[in-house]
């Protein structure tokens, strides 16, 4: 499969997944008040779609595809915010925080891979981001009935990128997750911490491999 044809595979699943199935689970969860399940949707689609396209992009040749398609979703979901045509099951009218993930999931990729020669230094700080950062929402979402921060969501966090990030890189990337997951705790709007966690793991990660190499 060509990276066109694999782009082109994951481009419909991610568009599946943020238009057909998290309009779907809206339903049975609009009992819980829209806003929750508005971010309930996000974590979804987090999950399904950042998370299991990060999973899949040592199956590309190279970083150029997988970095354009990226940038490709960010447009995609900058546009309802801008004509004010909001896909209301997962998109907030008062932040587009989306819109950071999609561009910081193709940055890391394309610094780590097209610049360092290291495709797991961008899929890691992604995968924080994607999976790592849902259980945090989610947790936060059960616990206090709506979107803020908590130190409970932080631990859970750090139980599941402590471990991503072990077995893509070891210490390094352990450490990286508590990073990571401490660094969820802040938000410096319009910077989130769709921004704030795959940079801050993704410096810490280059710094370990410049300096003590990572494998």
């Amino acid at each position: 499969m060509s990276d066109l044809e694999l782009a082109a595979a994951l481009g419909a699943w991610v568009m599946f997944v943020t238009l057909v199935l998290t309009r779907l689970t809206y339903k049975p969860l609009s009992r819980l008040g829209h806003m929750r399940s508005v971010y309930f949707n996000r974590k979804i689609i987090h999950i399904l779609a950042g998370g299991v396209v990060a999973v899949l992009v040592p199956f590309f040749s190279s970083w150029v595809v997988p970095t354009l398609s990226a940038f490709a979703i960010a447009t995609f979901l900058y546009i309802p915010h801008k004509t004010g045509r909001l896909l209301w099951w997962f998109q907030d009218p008062d932040n587009m925080y989306e819109v950071s993930f999609a561009v910081m999931w193709g940055l890391v990729v394309a610094l780590s891979w097209g610049l360092l020669g290291d495709w797991r230094l961008g899929v890691v700080p992604a995968l924080f981001m994607a999976v790592g950062d849902s259980a945090t929402g989610i947790v936060r979402n059960l616990l206090f009935k709506r979107r803020t921060k908590h130190w409970a969501g932080n631990i859970a966090m750090a139980a599941v990128s402590v471990p991503i990030g072990w077995y893509y890189l070891g210490v390094a990337g352990a450490a990286a997750g508590l990073l990571a997951s401490f660094v969820e705790r802040f938000e410096f709007p319009p910077i989130d911490d769709n921004v704030l966690v795959p940079l801050a793991s993704f410096v810490f990660l280059v710094a370990v491999s410049c300096w003590l190499g990572i494998a």
